[in-house]
């Protein structure tokens, strides 16, 4: 415990401050071309706010981070009598624009602002929200989902998505051990023995930071576990500021363990008998714009068919920004003894998008 105190504690940003840079970083068309161009994340809403046509039809909706409004239209299309699409960055203005041009004025309501701040004039029966950061929590919009299912949700509400999993397995991040090597070519290329940046090569690379990028389905080594389910009926903040579980599996042959896979998937509710519909970051189904969250470990372990690999997970909000997630892992791998490790994200000033 004390270690992770010790990982997550830096200088503090006042709560309007993160706020701020938060918010700046959804000013600009890039992050929103992004996620509107990711079809498995854009495709799967569309699909489960129609699917859900007969519980929108004629209700009242609000939608939590509107971004450039596409949900919001999504379910304006489906039949909402109003749509209120809170935002609080200046892409809000284009949001706007987005609704005139498609002619829905008159039922979606773009509104500058916070969710935490804004007044709606009724309640309403369906939240949509696209809240999901990097390994689900980075980014901490989940706590203004729950605070507009307090204020502004009718009992027996629809929340969409309704649900949210969290997963890991151990994996060969063959990327990570090709970047290693690389340095050990370098004499055959040009000449020159660079082998010696090998072991700086591996500290810059395998450090503490979490790495978003793509996971092959090649580089897991056993099959997933889930470690954590949120209920975004019943979540509460205090339950956000800690979110744990336990993982255990064996791995499906010879190889080297070089780092932990974190994925999440979203589900929106059945409808009418039909199967619930998952968004999933899984390595095994199509790519995001999430990737998945990787943690490398400061060194490979060698592992064989049925290594048991078991640990537990927490991940929490940074000291440094509460917007920022920490993840803490102790783990086990074989008869190794145990190990811990605690990765972040780090400030958006340093971050390179």
């Amino acid at each position: 415990m004390e270690r992770e105190k010790d990982a997550a504690k830096k200088r503090k940003l006042d709560s309007s401050a993160q706020d701020s840079l938060y918010f700046e970083s959804y000013a600009d068309v890039t992050i929103h071309e992004e996620m509107l161009a990711d079809t498995v994340r854009t495709d799967t809403y569309r699909r489960g706010i129609f699917r859900a046509g007969e519980r929108i039809q004629g209700k009242a909706v609000l939608d939590v981070g509107a971004g450039t409004g596409v949900l919001s239209v999504f379910c304006a299309q489906a039949g909402a009598r109003k749509v209120y699409a809170v935002e609080a960055s200046s892409i809000a203005e284009q949001a706007a624009r987005v609704v005139r041009l498609n002619g829905l004025a008159d039922r979606v309501e773009v509104i500058r602002g916070t969710v935490e701040s804004a007044e709606l004039p009724e309640k309403v029966d369906v939240i949509v929200s696209e809240w999901m950061g990097y390994a689900l929590l980075h980014e901490s919009m989940l706590n203004s989902v729950i605070s507009a299912r307090d204020r502004w949700l009718r009992p027996g509400g629809l929340i969409l998505p309704e649900r949210a999993e969290l997963f890991v397995a151990p994996i060969n991040h063959l990327v990570a051990e090709e970047r290693l090597s690389f340095w050990s070519t370098v004499k055959g290329q040009y000449g020159v023995d660079m082998s010696c940046m090998t072991d700086f090569a591996r500290s810059c690379i395998m450090n503490g930071e979490i790495s978003v990028q793509p996971v092959s389905v090649e580089d897991v080594l056993s099959h997933p576990c889930r470690f954590a389910t949120l209920d975004l009926h019943t979540v509460t903040p205090e339950q956000l500021k800690r979110v744990s579980g336990s993982f255990c599996c064996r791995c499906f042959g010879s190889s080297s363990l070089n780092a932990f896979c974190v994925w999440f998937a979203v589900t929106f509710p059945a409808e009418d008998g039909t199967q619930p519909l998952v968004l999933s970051t899984s390595p095994f189904k199509p790519e995001t714009h999430w990737k998945q969250a990787v943690l490398y470990l400061d060194e490979p372990v060698d592992v064989v068919q049925d290594t048991r690999v078991e640990g537990s997970i927490s991940m929490f909000p940074s000291e440094q920004s509460s917007r920022h997630i920490c993840i803490h892992v102790e783990f086990t791998i074989g008869e190794h003894k145990q190990k811990s490790k605690t990765f972040s994200i780090p400030d958006w000033g340093q971050e390179s998008q």
